[in-house]
């Protein structure tokens, strides 16, 4: 049987925080910080967003390479952090992560009916995070809750490498029975999700408001003068631009013109690999 490219996308495969829910993406830095408190060493709430979308261990383990956190770790402890204390740090967030989820756990307004939206198309909604699966399993009830339901589910600790390896965009791929990765839309506000999505071979849409990069709550944007609001997208497009994400849109309300636009050039024979 001759190769038949795909002629209109099949599925989109959705990040949680700071994409879906929590806008801003305050539920997992702000416990990095609280983390990090607990054992006496103080990190910005700017910094602890910095590798943000990494598996949260992963994410730790980068944070604590950070010269200047590492100074202060040295200055606590008398030592660098080794991957014993990175686990110990992990071990703290985890729990403090499971109890304050709840606090951000709301959908970014026009989540659901963009999704709804995208669904009465045919298109099925996969999702991955780099929250562990015991974090994911609270965050899909409270997102049940409110409304929301994906079609799949993987989280960070369910594939041998998170982000920005290609595993979980591409266990979606096998449990929603796609045909071609290329019939696949990662969307994403991190640059280890864009990755993902590249090194998976799909189409990537990166979000420049509602998650990590701006890093503000969604009253915060709205407030944002027209200049203040250009000046953080340039910034935020420079940020994402070494991840090469197909489209910078500011939050998924804007995603289904992205949709026509990528089933368009599927239509005339274009693949993500080849943009």
């Amino acid at each position: 049987m001759d190769y038949k490219q795909p002629s209109q996308l099949q599925a989109v495969v959705l990040d949680w925080a700071g994409t879906v829910v929590d806008f801003g993406s305050f539920a997992p830095t702000q416990i990095f910080v609280e983390a990090f408190a607990e054992f006496g060493v103080a990190v910005a709430l700017q910094e602890a967003r910095g590798p943000m979308g990494m598996g949260k261990w992963d994410h730790i383990r980068t944070l604590c390479n950070e010269p200047q956190i590492a100074d202060r770790y040295h200055a606590a402890f008398g030592r660098l952090p080794t991957d014993d204390d990175v686990t110990a740090l992990y071990e703290r967030f985890m729990p403090l992560q499971i109890e304050k989820i709840a606090l951000h756990s709301a959908l970014i307004p026009g989540a659901l009916d963009t999704i709804n939206g995208l669904r009465d198309k045919g298109l099925k909604i996969g999702s991955c995070s780099g929250y562990p699966a015991v974090v994911m399993e609270k965050v899909v009830e409270l997102a049940r809750k409110n409304g929301y339901v994906t079609d799949h589910v993987v989280a960070t600790d369910e594939v041998p490498n998170g982000r920005p390896h290609p595993a979980q965009a591409l266990a979606n791929v096998i449990a929603l029975g796609i045909s071609d990765v290329a019939a696949c839309v990662k969307v994403d506000d991190t640059w280890p999700g864009i990755l993902e999505g590249r090194s998976a071979g799909m189409w990537t849409v990166a979000l420049t408001c509602s998650g990590n990069a701006l890093g503000l709550t969604y009253e915060e944007f709205k407030d944002l003068s027209l200049e203040e609001l250009a000046e953080e997208r340039a910034r935020i497009v420079k940020m994402f631009e070494g991840s090469r994400p197909h489209y910078l849109i500011d939050t998924i309300v804007d995603l289904p013109a992205v949709i026509e636009d990528i089933n368009a050039r599927l239509a005339r024979g274009e693949t993500p690999q080849g943009s």
